[in-house]
């Protein structure tokens, strides 16, 4: 017996030794890098996604050739893995005037912090590269509120911070997305962590409250402006909180040492590209990666074959200024910037509600908690508005990355800093809210990355999402334009119009319209060049049937007997943007047939309700045209 509880004590010594929150992050990433390293990236990720050719270009040309320049042998390397080539790689000709070499359109950063990892590990390596960032992040989270929190505390709230959002996503995309996201993380934990913990915390032995760290932070920050400019903002709080004290010299330290970074990595993409050799002026230096003679490339690449040269494929993509679609006047602009103000924080495919909903748990916790109000905590808060308002003035019709991401992936860069306004936590109620809050939009769709990463389209069918406002401001950003076969840009109606299918419990235009299924609610965006006036839906059921339509109004109702026409005409509610209209049409059929059931020469086995034509009154165009017509 005495052996017995010796040993019950010297379990329960090295347990009170563990630290819970490394061993926590430990377990995340050995359990998710054991994953990452299991699967086929070529089969399992489902090909290429957004930006990833680029990156991953970048990635095998760094660790297996040392450089970063496009050459035939890397086009193989595509097909090796992927057994098809690099689908949307962008590319541009560099300053050096050579036909056998190309160069990547993406800045290198985050391709060349992964290529260790992919010359150790393959192209599996990414992930676990990003799973190394992701733990890094749990682990400085957790001590960051260790500091004036219990264990339990700080280890569940930070995990609902993270987990319980879209970020985990990122993950599995293999752009340097969340490679930002973290070494913005990184970056306020080095500048922040001092302003909680006492000099003699314990944690890295009291290390972390040198002037080194705001050095060491400005250089990752400066990185992560490098990669993706648009975190530029997130420079403010710290160097105004130097300011604040009276450390003015220390405050313009750390924005010339980012700014240093930044412009160092650019003038290393210059010269990597023979650009410097060239006539290259200030303005182009800011494009270096992104301007000049840029191209995308679908279908064949240069390389390929003799004749597949970068004159004779691809589609231009320069960006050497920056360009102001159309001018709204003051109340036009007032009107689409409160339109998408809203979208930003409640929108059903980027809000910051449904894919950052810990973010505002936290920023909840910091308002109610009067007494750790500091300087330093309210200009995050005013940096974070700001970030906002920034990317909705500078880009209104893609604010949150284009091509239909999952989430606001420009916004990616910003959610750590909330986390630094969390204040101590007093009991499990802040994390259960976050883990709850969370997971109620996103849990579907963490639970098959791969497939949300791939069809990020599927998970606003379902759940808590479809209750939020479609953003009408970004209609050619919404995922639905991914689908495939097309979903989206289909021309239907007298006169016609442009239909955007954001679900399939819509049917794409067949004779005699567009079916519906029954007891299923479809939404479809309907886009116009001028206004619709009146819009008329023509409704037809083999049964009796009863129908509901809505087109941003009140939702209107019709009783249809079996084989009769009926009439529905909307007046409708509309969003102006980027020269044209939107408007949102809602429809559900309440009774449905199977038509291989009801007719004896069909074998389409959909359940449905019934269909639909469209006529419509348009306004007077003013010379406005349909934009992607």
């Amino acid at each position: 017996m005495p052996i017995v509880g010796t040993e019950q004590t010297g379990i329960a010594r090295l347990l009170r030794r563990v630290d819970t929150g490394l061993a926590a992050t430990l377990v995340v990433f050995a359990i998710g890098s054991y994953a990452a390293l299991s699967v086929d990236v070529g089969r399992t990720a489902y090909g290429l996604k957004g930006d990833e050719a680029t990156y991953v270009a970048m990635a095998l040309s760094m660790a297996h050739d040392r450089d970063l320049v496009y050459e035939p042998r890397d086009i193989e390397r595509f097909y090796h893995v992927y057994h098809r080539g690099p689908e949307g790689i962008h590319l541009k000709r560099g300053g050096d005037g050579r036909d056998d070499r190309l160069y990547f359109g993406k800045a290198f950063a985050y391709s060349v912090a992964a290529a260790p990892y992919v010359w150790l590990l393959g192209l599996n390596g990414m992930w676990v590269f990003h799973l190394t960032l992701f733990a890094g992040m749990l682990f400085l989270g957790y001590r960051f509120l260790l500091v004036r929190s219990s264990e339990w505390l700080a280890l569940t709230y930070t995990l609902g911070f993270f987990g319980a959002t879209i970020v985990p996503l990122y993950a599995v995309y293999m752009t340097s997305d969340l490679f930002h996201t973290a070494l913005v993380f990184y970056a306020y934990f080095l500048w922040f962590y001092k302003e909680i913990a006492p000099r003699d915390d314990g944690f890295l032995g009291g290390r972390l409250h040198g002037r080194w760290t705001d050095i060491a932070a400005a250089v990752l920050l400066g990185i992560a402006i490098f990669s993706k400019p648009t975190n530029v903002l997130l420079l403010a709080p710290p160097v105004l909180l130097a300011w604040s004290r009276g450390r003015v010299r220390a405050g313009f330290e750390m924005g010339v040492v980012c700014g240093s970074v930044g412009l160092v990595g650019l003038l290393m993409t210059a010269f990597a590209m023979g650009e410097l050799d060239s006539d290259l002026r200030l303005m182009e230096l800011l494009f270096v990666f992104q301007g000049g003679d840029r191209k995308i490339f679908f279908g064949t690449f240069p390389f390929e074959q003799p004749t597949a040269t970068f004159d004779a494929l691809g589609i231009g993509m320069t960006t050497n200024e920056f360009v102001v679609e159309e001018s709204l006047g003051l109340v036009g602009f007032l009107k689409l910037l409160g339109q998408n103000l809203v979208y930003f924080v409640f929108g059903r495919h980027f809000g910051f509600l449904p894919y950052f909903f810990p973010g505002l748990v936290a920023l909840a916790l910091f308002l109610r908690r009067s007494t750790e109000w500091t300087v330093w905590r309210w200009v995050i808060v005013g940096t974070a508005i700001a970030g906002a308002l920034f990317l909705t003035i500078y880009m209104p019709y893609t604010w949150s990355g284009g091509g239909g991401p999952a989430g606001n992936r420009y916004y990616l860069g910003y959610y750590p800093a909330f986390f630094f306004l969390t204040p101590t936590l007093v009991g499990g109620v802040a994390a259960a809210v976050a883990w709850l809050g969370g997971a109620l939009f996103t849990a579907h769709i963490l639970m098959n990355p791969f497939i949300s990463a791939d069809q990020p389209f599927l998970a606003v069918e379902r759940g808590m999402l479809r209750a939020l406002p479609v953003e009408l401001t970004m209609v050619n950003d919404l995922p639905a334009n991914l689908t495939r076969p097309p979903r989206a840009r289909l021309p239907f109606g007298d006169p016609p119009v442009l239909l955007y299918f954001l679900d399939r419990n819509g049917h794409t235009p067949e004779p005699p319209g567009i079916w519906v299924n029954a007891g299923q609610r479809t939404e479809i965006v309907v886009r116009s060049g001028p206004p619709i006036l009146d819009f008329t839906l023509t409704l037809e059921s083999p049964v009796p049937n009863t129908v509901w339509a809505s087109m941003g109004g009140r939702t209107h109702a019709a009783e249809l007997e079996a084989g009769v026409k009926a009439q529905i005409t909307l007046v409708p509610e509309g969003v102006y943007s980027r020269r044209g209209w939107s408007y949102l049409l809602s429809l559900e059929a309440k009774e449905g047939f199977v038509p291989r059931l009801l007719y004896p020469d069909s074998t389409d086995p959909r359940y449905l309700g019934v269909s639909v034509n469209i006529t419509s009154t348009l306004g007077d165009d003013s010379g406005q045209t349909l934009h992607g017509w």
